[in-house]
């Protein structure tokens, strides 16, 4: 069997605990995420709406668009193109405010986005995901052997980020000493933990790993550069400050691959090529993200 094929065939092992670690971690990590923002965080969109509407803009309808187009052009196997079309439609990861901050961007904008993409991801990352993979046949062959039940998928998505960004607003409004105490524990121990379970889920798949990172690491590398460079020319060709040029590549190039994964393991039975691409983001995007916050802060 063709390797790239056979992609489409194989699961990873993921055990039911190891699920529920992952749903709990991702909890946590958004309700770290939240206790940064405030009722007044929303307000400063409503008075800044330019780079705000650009930020929705890239992430959510550009991304996708470039995501569909580049699976014309790469024709992935149909599982990770799947994952691909996954990947893009999740809200923004939970170290861009990091990374934003670090590439001295627009720190309140990335903060504003990505609470405000995390909630309206509870909708949009079901409908785009169903969107764009419905348009590429392959794909949409694939989801119709698979029966993905879309209510369940949006309940599972509200309640893994819905849930946790309430609570981290109401506590950041009416607990902020304690709000800030557990945001400077939970900041870096979110991405700890996000490691974490990228480490379980090459921990149990090794093997598998092994055989077929140097056919995705191609794949995500490429997405990855559309990502960084939807955003980063969105920002450019709209004449926005540096700052919020700088927050919107970000924003746009890291994914919550994490609620990806959470998916996956949900809804497609680990499906090979969706998860071997998923996690790969996960891993791939710090290093991107990291590598272009160094290179951005010496420049104001």
């Amino acid at each position: 069997m063709n390797p790239s094929t056979e992609l489409d065939s194989i699961q990873l092992n993921f055990s039911p605990s190891d699920l529920l670690l992952l749903n709990l971690a991702l909890a946590l990590i958004m309700y770290g995420v939240a206790l940064d923002l405030r009722f007044e965080d929303f307000k400063y969109l409503a008075k800044n709406p330019k780079g705000f509407f650009l930020g929705v803009f890239s992430q959510f309808i550009l991304l996708p668009f470039l995501t569909w187009c580049l699976v014309l052009i790469m024709k992935p196997p149909p599982s990770v193109a799947l994952g691909m079309f996954l990947v893009a439609a999740c809200p923004g990861g939970n170290v861009s405010n990091f990374l934003s901050s670090l590439a001295k961007g627009n720190t309140a904008l990335s903060v504003s986005l990505t609470g405000f993409s995390s909630i309206i991801s509870i909708v949009s990352t079901p409908l785009n995901f169903a969107l764009w993979a419905g348009f590429y046949a392959p794909t949409s062959n694939l989801l119709r052997e698979i029966s993905l039940d879309y209510t369940d998928a949006f309940t599972t998505v509200a309640l893994i980020l819905g849930i946790p960004l309430i609570l981290g607003i109401i506590t950041h409004n009416y607990a902020p000493a304690l709000a800030e105490k557990a945001s400077r524990i939970l900041k870096p121990l979110s991405i700890l933990i996000f490691a974490a379970f990228v480490v379980i889920a090459f921990a149990g798949n090794f093997d598998l790993f092994t055989k077929y990172i140097s056919l995705i690491f191609l794949w995500v590398l490429a997405h990855n550069f559309v990502a960084l460079g939807s955003g980063f020319l969105t920002g450019k060709l709209f004449k926005l400050p540096l700052a919020d040029v700088k927050t919107m590549t970000i924003e746009t190039g890291i994914q919550n691959s994490g609620l990806g994964l959470v998916l996956i393991f949900t809804y497609f039975d680990g499906l090979g090529g969706m998860a071997i691409i998923t996690a790969w983001w996960g891993i791939w995007h710090l290093i991107s993200g990291m590598t272009i916050a160094s290179l951005w802060k010496s420049k104001v």
